[in-house]
């Protein structure tokens, strides 16, 4: 049996799918963009916090209350990739990531539930 030392090396060495995701209204098409660094986890914890009615964002709460959670699909839009060889602060570059597809996207207002943080 392993250690707990040994247990939690062994976690630190794991990879995570990191990136940024969507959980997009299938009803109207509005999304809501964010970013992790565990892709996998982020949809249980969003899924949750939806679900319990305790989401930080309101008019996503208030959708997901009133359609839903059948009628929200969760994607992954793009995937950060771990390189061994060199030093990354990939929190960082998932920001960066997560900006520049919101700039693109620009899910604000009529077509999504982000604020306006990376807004031009």
């Amino acid at each position: 049996m392993k250690t707990r030392k040994e247990l939690k090396e062994e976690y630190k060495q794991m990879k995570f799918k990191m990136g940024v995701f969507q959980i997009k209204n299938n009803i109207n098409g509005k999304l809501f963009i964010g970013s992790s660094m565990d892709l996998k986890a982020i949809w249980h914890a969003q899924k949750l916090q939806l679900d319990f009615g305790i989401h930080p964002n309101s008019d996503l709460q208030k959708d997901w209350k009133e359609h839903g959670a059948e009628n929200f699909s969760y994607e992954i839009i793009e995937e950060i990739k771990q390189v061994e060889d060199k030093p990354i602060d990939f929190a960082k570059e998932i920001k960066v990531l997560e900006g520049m597809i919101i700039d693109e996207l620009q899910p604000f207002e009529n077509k999504g539930y982000n604020k306006g943080t990376f807004q031009k």
